[in-house]
């Protein structure tokens, strides 16, 4: 079909929304209600165009074009009306952007300016004043800057299933809100954060420990140790202002120093750990009759969802903690022992792409260190210590950055500190949906045929695909692995389980679209195409990483020699792996 858009002839294919004509034309029509693949509800009236013949003004991101269609973007009805609803929201709006998280990325504060709103013209119709909700450990809603545009009771919904938020009340008194007021900390929330990565405002943020850890990293009697999750270094470079995708590896690791960390330690080291672990579970559940399928842990938000919804599939589940809380149990033990230092004066502070890793860090089952050396150095209640202590998200290490003066890009790359920075390419890819399986392929093939796997390269397992199936053949074994990205997807394959028709082995689910480098506390924007180039860059790295195959990292190997002793032993149990349970909230 032939539409004709500010008096621009522009062919479309019919099904073509207003919108997206727009944009393939290179106009930009705003919205911030409407998220391609997420959110399409128009309700906030900003993305009105005029059409020639139609009575009213239409809204673009829902309305269909027709052939011959003549359309106006910029005619000054369309101008006025737009810039009319944006204040209208603005009556109700804090007036504290210096102060605000999002000052400066801020949807409404930019669509403000670009509209050329310079004054307040409307008194407030919102006669309450609503409470922030703290309740979460992972993320803080502000109801008071919330605009009513869907986005993030959409995403909750329709990407992730599970439904913690949704719209209550009417007329004037409509917000978004939890069951019974209730709060995020006290609903079966998953503290993925996907609501704060799609809010155009800072309703929904996560909840910030910078201050505690910049106070930390002045504490002459402390050990700050920090590790870094893969999918930060595909996002770090954008939160600093370079293009999306950028793979900043040796600059971050520049950075941390120079913000003042003691060690700056890397969790792809855990990661390959956790592969080893994970890898030889596999292969036992396989010999001994264990449940199968059996389904990656690494992923907090999806373990909460599944503890949550599928109670009585907890069993399938790796007994594996993830490579964060992996690599908390190690510092605190090994790396302790190794250098001679008290671990009561280790703090580990971990940069995630994940606001879940905050709850996760704070779970009670995450103290395996503390339990190691309560009878070894007669620790008291007092004394009791979590084996990760600060979560920061991309997002909070990029402020810091910024407070700190830090030019990013001009900064030389540097390497990670040993042992527990040494890494292969199997622990880079953790952070794209279907690494984790992947990386466990690499290993599980030649720890299960004890012959070398030449081609590492698991193709058929990449890409950002909602579900991804493949075959693998260990040297005349054939096993069906299953890859899920989003907390929908994993429960359409825990719904095939349930019903006795899941045909797999082994499932890797990550709780982001894309996985984590898609994660809730990665760079705002992040969409499909941003997640397509941070996926490249991921794999970038893994082709040029000198070892591929976790079970061949020297200082994995180092770990187990001197302290871990063999893969699935007592000392593995106690500090590797941990157990999950039916839960509330």
């Amino acid at each position: 079909m032939e539409v004709r858009i500010n008096n621009q002839l522009v062919e479309v294919v019919e099904g073509t929304t207003i919108m997206e004509a727009c944009r393939l034309a290179g106009i930009h029509v705003p919205s911030l209600c409407y998220l391609k693949d997420v959110s399409q509800n128009a309700s906030c009236g900003v993305c009105v165009v005029e059409v020639k013949g139609a009575k009213s003004l239409l809204r673009s991101c829902i309305t269909g074009v027709t052939d011959g269609m003549e359309i106006s973007t910029n005619s000054p009805r369309a101008m006025e009306a737009r810039k009319l609803n944006v204040e209208l929201l603005l009556a109700n709006h804090p007036q504290d952007c210096l102060i605000c998280d999002r000052n400066g990325n801020c949807e409404l504060q930019k669509l403000t300016f670009t509209l050329g709103i310079n004054e307040k013209r409307f008194v407030r119709t919102r006669k309450e004043h609503y409470e922030r909700d703290e309740s979460s450990l992972s993320l803080v809603r502000d109801p008071e800057k919330c605009i009513l545009c869907g986005r993030c009771v959409a995403v909750c919904s329709n990407v992730q299933n599970v439904k913690a938020i949704d719209f209550s009340g009417r007329g004037l008194k409509t917000k978004i809100s939890t069951f019974l007021e209730a709060g995020l900390g006290q609903v079966a929330c998953t503290n993925c954060g996907q609501c704060a990565l799609v809010c155009p405002t800072g309703a929904i943020t996560e909840k910030s420990c910078v201050a505690e850890v910049r106070a930390l990293l002045q504490h002459p009697e402390k050990v700050v140790l920090v590790q870094t999750a893969p999918a930060v270094r595909v996002g770090i470079g954008e939160a600093m202002g370079m293009p999306f995708g950028s793979l900043v590896t040796g600059q971050m690791v520049a950075g941390l120093r120079r913000l003042g960390f003691t060690k700056v330690f890397d969790t792809n080291f855990a990661a390959d750990l956790t592969i080893v672990e994970e890898g030889s579970e596999l292969l036992r559940r396989i010999q001994t009759g264990g449940t199968l399928p059996m389904i990656t842990s690494c992923s907090p938000g999806w373990i909460k969802f599944i503890e949550h919804f599928y109670p009585e599939q907890l069993d399938h589940l790796s007994t594996c903690k993830s490579p964060q809380q992996m690599f908390g149990a190690v510092a605190k033990t090994y790396y302790a022992e190794k250098t001679g230092i008290d671990p009561r004066d280790i703090v580990v502070v971990s940069i995630m792409p994940c606001t879940a890793k905050k709850y996760e860090a704070r779970r009670p089952e995450m103290e395996g260190a503390y339990l190691y050396w309560k009878e070894r150095l007669h620790l008291t209640e007092e004394e009791r210590f979590y084996d990760v202590d600060y979560s920061l998200t991309t997002r909070e290490l990029a402020r810091m950055f910024r407070e700190a003066g830090i030019g990013f890009a001009q900064l030389p790359e540097e390497e990670f500190d040993n042992p527990l920075g040494e890494s292969t390419g199997a622990a880079v890819i953790f952070g794209s949906t279907g690494g984790v399986m992947e990386a466990a392929l690499r290993t599980a093939y030649e720890l299960y045929t004890g012959e070398k796997l030449d081609n590492v390269d698991f193709k058929s397992v990449r890409g950002l695909q909602g579900i991804k199936e493949a075959e693998i053949n260990l040297n005349g074994t054939t096993l069906k692995v299953a890859v899920a990205n989003t907390l929908k997807n994993a429960g359409l394959l825990l719904d095939q389980i349930k019903n006795g028709a899941s045909p797999y082995t082994f499932i890797e689910i990550m709780t982001c679209p894309g996985g984590c480098l898609g994660g809730g506390g990665q760079p705002i924007p992040t969409n499909a195409e941003i997640r397509e180039k941070r996926a490249a860059s991921i794999y970038l790295e893994d082709a040029h990483k000198a070892i591929r195959k976790s079970h061949e990292n020297p200082e994995i190997i180092r770990i187990y020699e001197d302290f871990l002793k063999e893969p699935l032993g007592e000392r593995s149990h106690h500090l590797l792996h941990t157990h999950y349970q039916e839960r509330e909230y």
